[in-house]
């Protein structure tokens, strides 16, 4: 999508405005037994291993417009992992392509980066389960910083593409500031009221969403929670129809008080599922 630039911004220097988009992505399912939830966990572990996220993660790159470094990646036990991605705008960087990266062992310590330059891309993933209620999460953190022209506005749909989370928590701020051939500070260089002005309608359609801005301080946070609830998309090792009207309306209830609790940024204490009213044909 393509980010809208101030008019006539002539700058002396080079542009070092800092800009960060974070993500919190999550997935939440009902395992019902102890072997259905190991076998989620071992399953978004594949799903979302650290070679896929660093193909993921170049894919960015590419669509931000940045050069590909270098990249550090790790699997963790029992679970998670994470990438680490070094990326510059200037394409007179002597950096390998992309493909060469993902393929190239030695691009891959044990270890993440610990020192980077002015832009990178990091992802980390955390798959956990309520220990006795059947509730399973994943849980995917991922942070594009750039400095310069380039913005990571630019890849918020492909990364909800990506994860396609019940719930999606993004932050995105500019920090520092450029200066014009005058000398006049300039704190943002694109126009930007809220995230939602980069979401492609087809995902404004999915979710619901909240908005909290700070506008004089170039800080803002968009919440979303899917709209529709279909319990056979959040059963993993069962399907809707193998399940008594009892047990339904169980697992809705704690599926839907653990995605309210994620969404709010609280524990809700009690909660109970209103009754659906029964219409007549």
């Amino acid at each position: 999508m393509e980010i809208k630039s101030l008019k006539k911004l002539k700058l002396y220097g080079f542009n070092n405005l800092t800009k960060t988009l974070s993500f919190n992505m999550y997935d939440i399912c009902y395992a019902k037994s102890p072997e259905h939830r190991q076998a989620y966990i071992e399953y978004i572990d594949e799903e979302y291993n650290s070679d896929r996220l660093a193909r993921i993660l170049t894919d960015v790159a590419s669509i931000i417009g940045a050069h590909v470094l270098n990249i550090a990646k790790q699997d963790y036990e029992p679970q998670g992992a994470s990438v680490t991605m070094l990326v510059s705008e200037d394409p007179e960087t002597d950096a390998l392509p992309p493909t060469e990266l993902v393929n190239t062992p030695a691009a891959f310590p044990s270890t993440v980066v610990a020192h980077l330059d002015k832009s990178h891309i990091t992802v980390h993933t955390y798959p956990e389960n309520h220990p006795n209620k059947g509730i399973s999460t994943f849980r995917a953190d991922i942070d594009v910083s750039t400095c310069g022209k380039i913005s990571p506005l630019a890849a918020l749909n492909y990364l909800m593409t990506s994860f396609s989370s019940d719930i999606a928590i993004i932050d995105y701020r500019v920090r520092g500031f450029t200066r014009d051939l005058n000398g006049k500070k300039f704190f943002i260089d694109h126009k930007i009221n809220s995230i939602q002005n980069y979401l492609s309608n087809e995902k404004k359609e999915l979710y619901q969403m909240i908005d909290v801005n700070i506008y004089q301080e170039n800080i803002f946070h968009t919440k979303m929670i899917l709209k529709d609830f279909d319990l056979d998309n959040y059963l993993f090792g069962m399907a809707k129809k193998e399940l008594l009207p009892s047990e339904k309306k169980k697992i809705k209830q704690r599926l839907i008080k653990e995605m309210g609790e994620i969404f709010h940024g609280k524990n809700i204490p009690k909660f109970k599922l209103k009754e659906e009213k029964k219409t007549s044909s």
